[in-house]
């Protein structure tokens, strides 16, 4: 009896069952395997050359492997597989909601891949990020919206597209500092895991943050500075699309605007003042009488400066 009402404080709502044991297991299997595999990630990585080259952009000083998404997606994937094993997931719509944000995240880690090592047009990457946020909609995954109206539809499902693309980039945004992403994405599906696990009806919400936890968690052992290794675009993009998804399927937007709005100012602080700088150096060279090759030229040398400034 005082155990169930300690697991109570925590705020686990069925201490009696056994569905928290499963999530303590997931958690803990999708850390284990991806701390484990990271290092053979990371060897491979550096033989077939998937690693960001140190250039004037970046604080790297030899070649720093960026395949470390693929051995998160590998520890969250092996995690649900193996705890739904254990414990088979008899709700239909529980599984639906399960897989669906799977396969969304599976496609936005290919997309990120591909970009990490090859390169993809923004446009590519944002029609993506668009239509993984409307196979969440198809499949009943959305904002909702209960204006009374009767466009509440249209507008959920643009709101549910907002939220994602909105969320995938603020992590992917974060990619830039070691430990930082990792750190920030597992604090906010530790914070949503606390929230959700109080109530009874968000077995989907709860599994997928146990799993997306526990990898974070796995990942982040080689990730502080010095990093030997980095999430890259695959890894960012999964986890900013499965914390996007698992909030709407928990209902927890707002807990994850508190985790995650705060930090992604804070890094937009220096895009700022950079593009403060840019504007008021373009309206200076409005007001100087200058020939047009030469306003061509320095125009030019503002863009550059503007971009590597505002590059994390």
């Amino acid at each position: 009896m005082n155990l169930d009402n300690s697991l109570k404080s925590l705020g686990i709502a069925d201490p009696s069952g056994t569905g928290w044991l499963a999530v303590v297991f997931t958690f803990l299997l999708a850390w284990l395997v991806t701390w484990r595999l990271i290092p053979t990630v990371r060897k491979f990585a550096l033989r077939v050359g998937w690693a960001d080259q140190p250039n004037a952009r970046r604080l790297n000083r030899e070649p720093l492997p960026n395949a470390g998404g693929l051995a998160i997606y590998a520890g969250v994937i092996a995690a649900l597989v193996l705890a739904s094993l254990l414990r088979p997931i008899e709700l239909q719509n529980v599984l639906a909601q399960v897989l669906t944000i799977l396969l969304g995240g599976s496609i936005l880690v290919l997309v990120g891949f591909i970009d990490d090592q090859f390169g993809l047009p923004p446009s590519v990457r944002l029609w993506a990020q668009i239509l993984t946020a409307l196979l969440l909609v198809a499949n009943g995954i959305s904002v909702k919206v209960l204006f009374g109206t009767p466009i509440d539809s249209l507008l959920s499902m643009l709101l549910t597209v907002l939220w994602v693309v909105g969320i995938t980039n603020a992590i992917n945004l974060m990619d830039g500092m070691d430990g930082l992403a990792g750190g920030i994405s597992f604090i906010t599906a530790m914070s949503l895991l606390g929230v959700a696990a109080q109530f009874n009806n968000r077995a989907a919400a709860i599994l997928v943050l146990a799993a997306l936890a526990g990898a974070a968690l796995g990942f982040l052992r080689h990730n502080f500075h010095p990093s030997r290794i980095i999430m890259g675009d695959a890894g960012a993009y999964f986890f900013g699309y499965v914390l996007a998804a698992t909030s709407i399927l928990g209902r927890l937007q707002q807990n994850t605007v508190y985790a995650l709005i705060p930090t992604v100012l804070f890094l937009l602080l220096p895009v700022l003042d950079t593009t403060q700088v840019f504007v008021r150096r373009l309206l200076a060279l409005a007001t100087t009488e200058i020939k047009p090759w030469e306003l061509a030229h320095r125009m030019n040398l503002m863009i550059h400066f503007f971009i590597s400034s505002a590059h994390f």
